[in-house]
């Protein structure tokens, strides 16, 4: 076995390493803004309290989303299943943001923000509060309505692949 200390300046690819040991669901946060709808995979989400029902989401600050974000705006958190890999790698990076749409069923829902027909589950929420800390900002989200679907088989992404 190898074993790696890390000390000052060679911390940060040790981190690295050390968090893609982490296994994480995937979801997608989509929200509208004025450059129109957007959307972003999201492996750190996370429930915060469920009095009053919140969630946190960690966001880059260069991602088109944490514009919208930063402004207090409505959005979607889409918590995929394991079948929905093409979803999440369009939302990651690998198509272009002006087609990650079509990646997908979406219909807007009781507000008019994209959701994910078949996601396991679709969380409805608005921007409580936001912090920035490093390179991203940590975005608490206050959830204002839930839909489930489907039985319990969520997309986990582990050191660079899906489980």
């Amino acid at each position: 076995m190898t074993e790696a200390v890390a000390v000052a300046d060679d911390v940060v690819p040790l981190f690295k390493g050390a968090m893609r040991r982490l296994a994480s669901a995937v979801g997608v946060v989509t929200a509208e803004g004025p450059d129109g709808v957007t959307g972003m995979a999201a492996t750190s989400i996370t429930s915060l309290t469920m009095d009053p029902p919140a969630v946190l989401v960690c966001v880059n600050r260069s991602a088109s989303l944490h514009a919208c974000l930063s402004q207090g705006c409505a959005f979607n958190i889409n918590i995929l299943s394991r079948h929905q890999r093409d979803i999440s790698s369009a939302f990651g990076g690998a198509v272009a943001r002006e087609l990650r749409f079509t990646v997908g069923a979406w219909t807007p829902d009781h507000r008019g923000l994209a959701m994910l027909d078949d996601a396991q589950a679709n969380l409805s929420c608005v921007v409580d509060a936001i912090w920035p800390y490093g390179t991203h900002s940590i975005v608490v989200g206050r959830v204002e309505a839930v839909r489930l679907t489907g039985e319990v088989a969520p997309l986990i992404y582990q050191d660079g692949t899906y489980l």
